[in-house]
């Protein structure tokens, strides 16, 4: 009776733990991971806008109109970007 109490008891600890290891699976990361993030999409949009607007001042012979266009629409989609990044950040 005693063997089977305990079995019992282990069972339902097995199965406490391992819904507490499901819970806990989801990766957590700190505030400045996100704040890498952020940062790091921003610089990458206004850099490719940058260098698309070069290319095609290059290639079209316009310097430094399209440089500076396309400059202002990285910049635009990195803010978007970090936008909506935060969005999701607080939903989560």
């Amino acid at each position: 009776m005693k063997d089977e109490d305990f079995k019992t008891r282990l069972k339902s600890a097995k199965n406490r733990a391992k819904s507490k290891y499901l819970e806990n699976k989801e990766p957590k990361t700190s505030g400045m991971g996100h704040a890498f993030k952020m940062s790091t999409e921003l610089v990458a949009a206004v850099a490719v806008g940058t260098i698309i607007g070069f290319i095609l001042d290059n290639w079209f012979g316009t310097k430094p109109w399209l440089i500076l266009i396309f400059f202002f629409v990285g910049v635009i989609a990195g803010i978007m970007n970090v936008i909506k990044s935060a969005k999701k950040m607080q939903n989560k």
